[in-house]
């Protein structure tokens, strides 16, 4: 029986719990599993996965034909209602377009959601990753520019807590995997206001992100720009990249200052 009575305490609702992890058992690795995968994806028992996936599809989540399940688009429901909430994709959008007209890179924002950054908004020009990303993207905050934007203004207690927990794996050959080293990092881009990752997401991928700020001050997401390293050495991409990236920044954030519920992000 899951522990879903009420007893007076408020605490983690255990069947929305599991019924969230088989949800997001599905990836673009993952599209379409077996009853079986999904309950080793989850770690969940094979009667406790039957339940939350043939509810899912009764509610409309997941599709099955029987023996393969997989989800269905109205699941993009779940993320809308975020979306909808959410002023900064919508001002953003037209500042990313125009800014990956004027250097012919492709853009992005995103907020931080735990220890991950969530794409909200983007303007690709290319494929420059072997993964697509798209809206609802998610990567380790440690190995992406805007990921680190994001760390570097987190308040010192939360900073101090994320690098106690944070175990970096080498996602590229040249990804930092040294606590010390990201704290070091760190505590530059703090300094300097903007971050550059350079082939340490994936390689090949160089990116430049600065933070996006509220109308308290508080940064509330960052925005980027991508390129490939073989078209954008690193001293054009601060050259030539960073005064619009840093321009693009100030005019999302001067919109932001003025919108009904700027500043409104996931944490």
């Amino acid at each position: 029986m899951d522990s879903d009575a009420d007893s007076g305490v408020v605490g983690p609702v255990q069947s929305l719990t599991r019924g969230l992890m088989v949800i997001r058992a599905f990836d673009e690795t993952r599209p379409e599993m077996t009853l079986s995968e999904v309950a080793r994806v989850t770690g969940l028992s094979r009667a406790a996965t039957r339940r939350f996936l043939h509810t899912l599809v009764r509610l409309g989540y997941v599709w099955t034909d029987g023996r393969l399940f997989a989800l269905t688009p109205r699941v993009l429901e779940l993320g809308f209602s975020y979306l909808s909430s959410l002023s900064l994709p919508e001002i953003a959008q037209p500042h990313l377009e125009r800014l990956a007209a004027q250097v012919h890179e492709s853009v992005s924002v995103s907020v931080l959601d735990g220890d991950d950054i969530v794409y909200v908004g983007r303007v690709p020009t290319s494929r420059i990753m072997t993964v697509a990303i798209n809206i609802g993207t998610r990567f380790p905050a440690y190995a992406t520019s805007m990921g680190r934007v994001l760390l570097a203004n987190l308040a010192d207690q939360e900073l101090t807590e994320y690098l106690r927990r944070v175990r970096p794996e080498p996602l590229a050959p040249q990804t930092l995997t040294s606590v010390g080293s990201l704290r070091r990092e760190l505590e530059n881009i703090r300094e300097q206001g903007w971050a550059v990752v350079d082939q340490e997401l994936e390689a090949g991928l160089r990116s430049l992100a600065a933070p996006i700020r509220d109308r308290t001050d508080n940064v509330v997401a960052a925005v980027n720009v991508s390129s490939h390293a073989s078209r954008t050495g690193p001293e054009e991409a601060r050259n030539e990249l960073l005064p619009p990236l840093l321009e693009t920044a100030a005019r999302i954030e001067a919109d932001l200052r003025v919108a009904p519920h700027a500043g409104r992000t996931a944490r």
